[in-house]
């Protein structure tokens, strides 16, 4: 069954063999004790734990969903002993220091339990990935004080957190939120206000919810320049560290979602009955930058989550093409006796499946690397290397947020499409993971915001070094797949696309800082997706590079796998890549008719 979430032999492929994981050990004694032994004793600690124990509560969180009675929320029945194994296991804290309850786990390593946890059970898995989040910010930013009554408690998942950003009035707009902050004698804060869509905001997994929220200080300046971070508890923590009494923070309502029933998402009154207190999380008015800490992971989070239902939704459709059986192979139509065979002989299902194949692989790949970036800029030998992965990690993460989501619906639309009638029936996997899916290109800002930051900060950060480093990486893989024959039709193609997107890049930029700013932006979302489209041909490149190394001295059982990457490398130079090129064509005309059309033109 562990083949129903996802691709083990892929992600030893990224683990060993294209991001020598291994390698992360020898470089830095932070990350010494993880070899290749403890490395496939936690990938596979994991794939137990998502196939045997979450994967079976995914269709009954799905069904169950969450329920609100008198202020208090309860999840599906199986999330609370499965939130237990959970947290027993230590997975929440996977990459965080001992001091504080993690492993000290490279983050590429913790990709590989990521992508099996999420795809068994994503809308469980935010509890636990949201209570990370918020212990982040305790880490980074909280007090001595702070961290003593609430990182452990964090890390190790005796209590979770949350994320209280979005308001009624304000959703991507943080800096008009209106909820306040009134600073008390004994220096905590008196916090008033509403907050919603808050994932996990209310529930019964753990005795206390820990927000992080971002309020105004009495007096402080409008917009995002006086926003301030403030850590509010369920319940007040006493300075021994026990539970006091309830804080006003009331569920005032759950969301009825199209998808991730399992997760309550929930409006949050503080202080109605003006008794909510909060502590400063870290400077007054610089809220939005500490938050931006744990929205940045939440992102790469997110990434995951869209990744992880495509990736199950292809192993499901690639189980389900290889033994649903019907209608003749085209090459047999005239011939009356023959047999029906099974779907994945249908040339139009090949299709298909290849599509998915290809996207797949891509964006594990691109989500893998930013997490190895990261990882990088943490032990780099000098400044300069780490400044360099972490302005990767920066550049890379609209594209692995809002590209990836993106191109996961599409994935998880298609697999539906090979499961035919039955794919659309609730029965079946494949409708869930759509539904599921789905929230990933809107949650933790808009894909169109992410495309919006990937032109209007990312581009131009730090003088374009970051975008150029990103340049040189794909370079680099050009320069090694140039010495390999079997790879030139497709290397030729994506060195032009390359520097395609250069010329694009440098036309936005431009473009954006021009009287043109609005007709610039209105084609942001192109020029990300071409962007995407452009890393993920360099990821496709990179994998064959090394298949067709290591094709001729092969195993006899690697030697499909390897014959399959070079495969996806051609499938998608052929068949996507002339799509991509028309699009820079198209963005480079930088069309101003979105933006220059009268709002009465539009439908009334």
């Amino acid at each position: 069954m562990a083949q129903f979430i996802s691709d083990r032999r892929d992600i030893d492929f990224l683990l060993y063999e294209m991001l020598d994981a291994e390698s992360l050990a020898a470089k830095n004694e932070k990350f010494e004790e993880f070899n290749r032994k403890t490395i496939d004793l936690i990938v596979s600690e994991a794939r137990n734990l998502a196939v045997k124990e979450i994967l079976p509560t995914q269709k009954e969180g799905d069904s169950q969903g969450c329920k609100l009675e008198n202020g208090r929320v309860t999840t599906p029945e199986p999330f609370k002993r499965l939130y237990q194994l959970f947290c027993e296991g230590e997975w929440l804290a996977t990459t965080e220091s001992p001091e504080w309850g993690g492993q000290g786990m490279p983050r590429t390593i913790a990709s590989a339990a990521a992508e099996y946890f999420n795809g068994a059970n994503y809308p469980f898995m935010m509890y636990p990935g949201l209570t990370h989040g918020a212990g982040k910010l305790v880490e980074e930013f909280g007090t001595d004080e702070q961290k003593r009554l609430f990182l452990k408690n964090m890390y190790s998942g005796k209590w979770s957190g949350t994320m209280l950003l979005t308001e009624p009035g304000a959703g991507s707009d943080v800096g008009a939120l209106t909820t306040s902050a009134k600073k008390n004698p004994d220096g905590t804060y008196s916090i008033t206000g509403a907050k919603i869509f808050i994932s996990g905001g209310e529930h019964d997994l753990t005795p206390n919810i820990i927000h992080p929220v971002l309020a105004r200080i009495e007096g402080a300046p409008e917009g995002t320049r006086g926003i301030s971070l403030f850590l509010v508890p369920k319940f007040r923590v006493n300075p021994d560290g026990s539970l006091g009494e309830f804080n006003d923070v009331i569920c005032t309502g759950i969301e009825h979602k199209m998808g991730i029933h399992g997760n309550s998402t929930c409006s949050l009154s503080l202080g109605s009955n003006g008794n909510c207190i909060g502590t400063l999380l870290g400077e007054e008015n610089k809220g939005m930058k500490a938050m931006f800490v744990m929205m940045n992971e939440a992102r790469l989070l997110v990434g995951f989550q869209g990744f992880a239902c495509a990736t199950a939704s292809y192993i499901y459709a690639v189980n389900y093409a290889k033994q649903r059986v019907q209608g003749k192979s085209l090459l047999d139509m005239m011939n009356p006796d023959a047999k029906a065979v099974t779907i994945i002989n249908h040339p139009d299902v090949r299709r298909q499946l290849m599509k998915m194949k290809v996207f797949v692989e891509g964006m594990r790949s691109i989500l893998y690397f930013v997490n190895y970036c990261a990882d990088m800029s943490s032990i780099g030998a000098t400044e300069e290397e780490r400044t360099k992965y972490q302005g990767l990690v920066e550049v890379l993460t609209p594209i692995a947020k809002g590209y990836v989501t993106d191109r996961a619906f599409d994935v998880c639309s298609q697999g539906m499409q090979v499961y035919g009638g039955y794919g659309f029936i609730e029965e079946y996997p494949m409708a869930q993971l759509l539904r599921d899916c789905r929230i990933t290109m809107i949650y933790e800002g808009t894909n169109g915001i992410q495309a919006m930051d990937l032109l209007g900060r990312k581009l131009g950060m730090n003088k374009g070094k970051p975008v150029m480093d990103l340049f040189g990486e794909m370079q680099k893989t050009l320069a090694k797949a140039k010495e390999i024959e079997m790879l030139a039709p497709y290397t030729e193609k994506i060195e032009k696309a390359f520097n395609k997107l250069g010329e694009v890049a440098l036309h936005m930029g431009q473009t954006a800082m021009s009287p043109k700013v609005l007709n610039a932006f209105a084609n942001a979302h192109p020029f990300q997706d071409a962007t995407g489209d452009v890393v993920l041909a360099w990821m496709l490149l990179w994998r064959a590079t090394i298949a067709a190394q290591k094709l001729e001295s092969a195993k006899k059982k690697d030697k499909p796998f390897y014959e399959g990457l070079i495969k996806s490398l051609q499938f998608f130079v052929e068949s996507f890549l002339p799509i991509t090129m028309g699009n820079m064509i198209a963005i480079k005309n930088t069309s101003g008719a979105a933006v220059e059309m009268d709002e009465a033109c539009f439908a009334s």
